[in-house]
């Protein structure tokens, strides 16, 4: 990779650490989960840089997530719910929303980063998901089958962020189009 993107990843990061201290909590996920923009300059990144560079980026923001607020059950665990789920972010991200400058289909590139931001965190989910079955099942209320559990525990904040993420991003395309013309 050449030393922009690098740098442009090292950027990311720092500032996705900086947006991950700003989050809303929501008061039914007492175990963590929340809506921020902590993971926005990845998906940002993976947008403008490929599946490469967003898997890297992801990567290295679930290091660095770790390091900060470590929750270690197994070490598993902590590869699913860091590098692999945040890495898997900027994978699909980078896959269906990576887009080259716009040449003036506007809808296109519209449309690709909101599936790519769709896909990331599908990505992030399914790790999350695959984690809280395996290692979090004790949390489970009784008689609720633990796959579901993982499911609409992560879901009620991945969701939410997914879409706030696309309506964000889609905010900002507006904005950047309008200035050019």
């Amino acid at each position: 990779m050449r030393t922009r993107v690098l740098t442009e990843i090292a950027v990311a990061v720092a500032l996705a650490t900086v947006l991950g201290l700003f989050k809303i909590p929501l008061p039914h996920l007492i175990y963590g989960g929340s809506v921020s923009l902590e993971t926005l300059p990845v998906l940002v990144v993976a947008c403008r840089r490929g599946w490469r560079a967003g898997a890297l980026a992801g990567a290295v923001l679930g290091t660095v997530d770790f390091l900060l607020k470590p929750v270690v059950v197994h070490p598993v665990q902590v590869l699913l719910d860091y590098p692999v789920a945040f890495g898997g972010l900027g994978w699909a991200a980078g896959l269906l929303g990576h887009v080259t400058p716009p040449s003036g289909r506007l809808l296109l590139v519209r449309l690709r980063i909101a599936a790519g931001i769709l896909a990331g965190n599908g990505a992030r989910l399914a790790a999350h998901f695959t984690s809280g079955i395996v290692f979090f099942a004790a949390y489970a209320p009784v008689g609720q089958p633990v796959w579901l559990y993982s499911l609409l525990y992560n879901a009620s904040y991945l969701v939410p962020q997914a879409v706030f993420h696309i309506v964000l991003l889609q905010l900002v395309i507006r904005l950047t189009t309008q200035h050019r013309e």
